[in-house]
């Protein structure tokens, strides 16, 4: 008998067990779900580019005339003086050192000139040979008239014709001095450049010297080694990149229209430790098409900011330099922040899920302002309260929601 009754506590047991096992196989499991906290703090909005800096205003320095340039001394970086320091040395070209070809046009222009020369003198002679024949053919005339002889349309006619002379004589002479004007010029391309008349090569002592423009360093050196240059000829560029330096960026037209003069300005990337503050100075009224690395076109605009800290924080940047900026176009304090991976659309409707007591409980909001990673809310949310990220399709009001861990 005690033999049966053991037997049966067993078998009731070994249900019991089962049935709790299957109980607890098919009971209802929360949701793992990743969880965000509900905040109260500042929020800001930025436009995101990167950029490059520039000196607003550098200096090209190019040869005043045409002639040989020395070799420059002067390496990027180096730091000129406002009309104190040489940054470049030319001597000015010979012109005595004419080769044969142009020495033998510049004999033959002269022979010609010396020819035009000798023909303008015959011109001056005849013209003179006639105004003496036409003044005594007039004072002949005057005679007759005076003896009533002749008529006063013939003297008429010889006085005409002695100011016709007169005029030739007049023309012949400035004819002279044209060709001798010619003939000067002819001979000058045969004088040497030194007042002595004797051919040689400018010294170093007679070099020109080309004193930097501003305060600041060299840019780059454009041309270094001695070579033969005409003149306007850029030689290097320089500039202040301590009080002159700016930042441009190409934004997007459509982001473009949100940045206004005045806006802050985060530049950060930039090989430095902290981010460096600046300004929006100007937005271009013009944009241009630029292709992107994946062949997509962009229409750009040109912003300029400049820097707002002192230059001691940014000593080491230069011209052309790669940095990345952030334009704050919004910001506020003390607003109400939630994840922006938690709001979803319900209806037409902003909603999120509330996790009160383990449920997950569907709530309506109204947010704000969105920049990617928070979002304001203006109505529905309070501080410190707990909410799914990335809700999935498959939750529902009501569910139970557990955090996930990471494994």
């Amino acid at each position: 008998m005690a033999k049966k009754q053991s037997r049966k506590i067993l078998t009731l047991g070994a249900a019991a067990l089962v049935v709790a096992g299957l109980a607890a196989a098919f009971w209802p499991q929360p949701m793992l779900v990743d969880i965000g906290t509900v905040r109260t703090g500042a929020m800001m909005q930025t436009v995101d580019e990167e950029a490059r800096t520039r000196v607003r205003d550098p200096y090209v320095v190019s040869t005043p005339i045409a002639g040989h340039l020395l070799r420059v001394g002067l390496q990027p970086g180096d730091h000129v003086t406002k009309g104190e320091t040489i940054v470049a040395r030319m001597l000015p070209t010979n012109p005595a050192a004419l080769d044969i070809r142009t020495r033998e046009q510049a004999k033959a222009a002269i022979a010609a000139a010396e020819a035009a020369l000798r023909v303008s003198e015959a011109d001056l002679n005849k013209a003179m040979a006639d105004r003496d024949l036409a003044r005594t053919d007039l004072e002949r005339a005057r005679q007759l008239y005076e003896q009533e002889n002749v008529s006063k349309a013939t003297l008429d006619r010889n006085v005409s014709k002695m100011r016709a002379s007169e005029a030739i004589v007049d023309t012949a002479r400035a004819a002279i001095s044209m060709r001798i004007a010619d003939l000067n010029n002819a001979r000058a391309n045969l004088i040497s450049f030194d007042t002595g008349g004797q051919n040689r090569a400018a010294t170093a002592s007679e070099a020109i010297d080309l004193p930097s423009p501003i305060t600041g360093v060299v840019l780059q050196v454009i041309q270094q080694s001695e070579t033969i240059l005409p003149a306007g000829a850029p030689v290097l560029e320089v500039g202040d990149t301590d009080t002159d330096l700016e930042v441009v960026v190409e934004l997007l037209s459509t982001d473009a229209v949100k940045v206004k003069a005045g806006d802050r300005v985060l530049i950060t990337n930039w090989g430095g430790g902290d981010a460096l503050n600046g300004e929006v100075e100007r937005i271009d009224p013009w944009g241009y098409t630029k292709y992107s690395a994946l062949g997509v076109e962009e229409q750009r605009v040109n912003a300029v900011i400049q820097f707002t800290d002192p230059p001691e924080s940014r000593a080491t940047l230069g011209h052309g330099f790669r940095v990345e900026t952030r334009i704050v176009v919004w910001e506020a304090n003390d607003i109400v922040i939630a994840p922006s991976s938690a709001l979803f659309r319900d209806n037409g409707d902003w909603a999120v899920f509330v996790v009160e007591a383990g449920v997950a409980t569907l709530r309506r909001v109204s947010p704000g302002q969105n920049n990617g990673i928070d979002v304001q809310i203006l109505e529905g949310l309070n501080d410190g309260e707990k909410v799914v990220l990335y809700p999935s399709a498959g939750l529902t009001a009501g569910a139970k929601v557990a955090p996930r861990t990471a494994q």
